[in-house]
């Protein structure tokens, strides 16, 4: 058969560059010894999961701890499964969480000489390579219907057998050449396949980056390289793209290491060295008595939506990913409290060989921890981007008085000395913490402990001393004396020696402000608070707290 007449018919040239070609134009890229080049190859679907972000994390600690490359290519094969904005919504979610791209789709670089980096824009290399396979005898047409597949896979399942296209299964495998001109005279639809040489009997050692040694099996699957619309499957498009692209090494989930022995394959009948591969485990949950794959379907957490709309510092998702990642880093973060997480000597092979335990209260810990070494303005810009995106509308109002809002968060976060707080783990906790700073949130529940007569008479009297201008000295000594004026013990200690002797103590006093001003029990330092309030507001609320249940 002449082979070079039927890459010809198979495969006009319609422009396309001869296959050494490329390797000038996509020469070795000049980069220090050890320096890797990583990348994230997503499917423009717009479902980006947490795994996305695992794997892109450890693409980028690859990447960007040994002085290399980390780029995005879109592997937009499957035009079916295309969702407009997908690729903006890629990158637009990793960089909210800190990832950035050095090259690639929609990434503006002086570094985009290896693109393009959607794959449907790149038909005209794959076409060059596969005529090129067809011409050596290691690619041929197949005509076979979905309606004959179906039935070789029938017949296979039957028999208990592997499913696939190989072996005398391999239909279009023996064609003549007259079988196939003929095919083509009467225009019926074709893919091409790889003709493989690989013998299932036979097994070889491989190193994985993250696994260690493993064996793996030659393939015998003649794979589809080139589907009917002149697109090539992913199989066949990501080997030439990683060479092009000179990828060192690859991170991936562990679901591909069935397709290994096909790559293998691929990159060997390509005459391309193969990056190394690094086959990560899988997210796991307990869920009752066991651990699965978290899902989908079953686990919101699965979503990155999921933590941008609970409003988890991003940092803290990719600091507990982190500790996922290298069980070191957590260890590391102890010994360095104050240190800046990309300074962490992240290394492959130090990545976990089985399961992943991601666990919901251990991010939160995490983010307890690290929003309460945040500035005041720190947290200002990431409350405010979350109000921005998810908050209602009195939230976007408040959050437009920056100064009277790092005022407060001064004063909640414990900043300045004091005692840091450690409860807030998310952006709508410490959103809500605030709503009594503002009248239109302001919702007070006046549940005092004494009479109302006794209640208005300590309001009415410290409405009467109150001077903003006091000092936090000069504002207890009031609470005091109005204590004392009203029978209540104004020494804490006093009344610890006689409490029969009084109505309460002081703090009980100071509990019917902090009720009127706040509307609760419990808030941070009560003369700060109404420091930042102002007077007009507190003198308000004091006399709102007097009229309450009146008409």
């Amino acid at each position: 058969m002449d082979l070079n007449k039927l890459a010809d018919a198979l495969i006009p040239d319609e422009g396309l560059l001869p296959p050494e070609e490329y390797e000038i134009i996509f020469p070795p890229r000049e980069m220090k010894k050890g320096a890797e080049v990583t990348r994230l190859a997503p499917s423009p679907t717009g479902f980006i999961h947490l795994g996305n972000l695992y794997s892109a994390l450890a693409d980028e600690r690859a990447a960007h701890t040994t002085g290399g490359v980390f780029y995005l290519r879109i592997e937009d094969t499957d035009e079916k499964r295309k969702v407009e904005g997908a690729v903006e919504s890629v990158i637009r979610s990793l960089k909210y969480f800190g990832i950035n791209f050095d090259e690639g789709a929609e990434i503006d670089s002086p570094l985009n000489v290896y693109g393009p980096y959607y794959q449907r824009q790149r038909a005209k290399i794959y076409r060059s390579f596969v005529k090129k396979l067809i011409k050596e005898g290691r690619a041929y047409p197949c005509f076979c219907t979905e309606e004959e597949l179906e039935k070789i896979r029938a017949e296979q399942t039957e028999k208990k057998l592997v499913t696939g296209y190989y072996g005398a299964y391999a239909k279009c495998r023996g064609l003549s050449e007259e079988q196939i001109y003929k095919n083509l005279a009467e225009k019926k639809p074709y893919v091409i396949r790889l003709k493989s040489m690989g013998d299932v009997n036979v097994k070889h050692p491989f190193h994985d980056a993250i696994k260690g040694e493993i064996t793996v099996t030659e393939n015998d699957q003649d794979v589809v390289i080139l589907k009917s619309d002149g697109i090539p499957t992913y199989h066949f498009a990501h080997a030439i793209d990683d060479h092009f692209m000179r990828t060192t090494l690859v991170i991936r989930g562990e679901e591909w290491l069935s397709s290994l022995p096909i790559h293998i394959e691929l990159f060997s009948v390509l005459g391309f060295k193969p990056p190394r591969y690094a086959h990560t485990c899988s997210l796991m949950k307990v869920d009752g008595e066991t651990k699965r794959k978290l899902s989908k379907r079953k686990d919101p957490e699965l979503s990155l939506d999921y933590y941008r709309k609970a409003g988890y510092y991003p940092e803290a998702v990719i600091r507990y990913l982190m500790t996922l990642l290298n069980s070191d880093f957590e260890e590391w973060t102890l010994k360095f409290p104050q240190a800046d997480w990309h300074d962490f000597k992240f290394r492959i092979e130090k990545m976990g060989k089985s399961g992943a335990l991601f666990d919901l209260d251990k991010l939160s810990d995490v983010s307890k921890t690290l929003i309460s070494t945040k500035s005041p303005e720190d947290i200002y810009d990431f409350l405010k981007g979350w109000t921005d995106e998810f908050g209602n509308e009195k939230d976007r109002a408040h959050f437009e008085e920056r100064e009277y809002i790092i005022k407060i968060l001064n004063l909640i976060m414990g900043t300045g000395g004091k005692k840091r707080r450690k409860d807030i783990e998310r952006a709508e906790q410490g959103v809500r913490l605030m709503d009594y700073f503002f009248d239109d949130s302001f919702a007070p529940r006046y549940e005092f402990r004494f009479d109302r007569e006794t209640v208005d008479a300590v309001l009415e009297r410290f409405e009467r001393l109150y001077d903003p201008a006091d000092d936090n000295g000069a504002w207890f000594s009031k609470v005091k004396s109005v204590a004392a004026e009203l029978g209540f013990a104004a020494e804490m200690a006093d009344f610890k020696l006689r409490p029969e002797a009084y109505r309460g103590s002081v703090a009980d006093v100071a509990e019917i402000l902090r009720i009127a001003v706040t509307g609760s029990a419990n808030s941070p330092d009560l003369c700060t608070i109404m420091s930042i309030l102002g007077k007009e507001r507190c003198v308000a609320r004091l006399r709102a707290a007097r009229m309450r249940g009146k008409e």
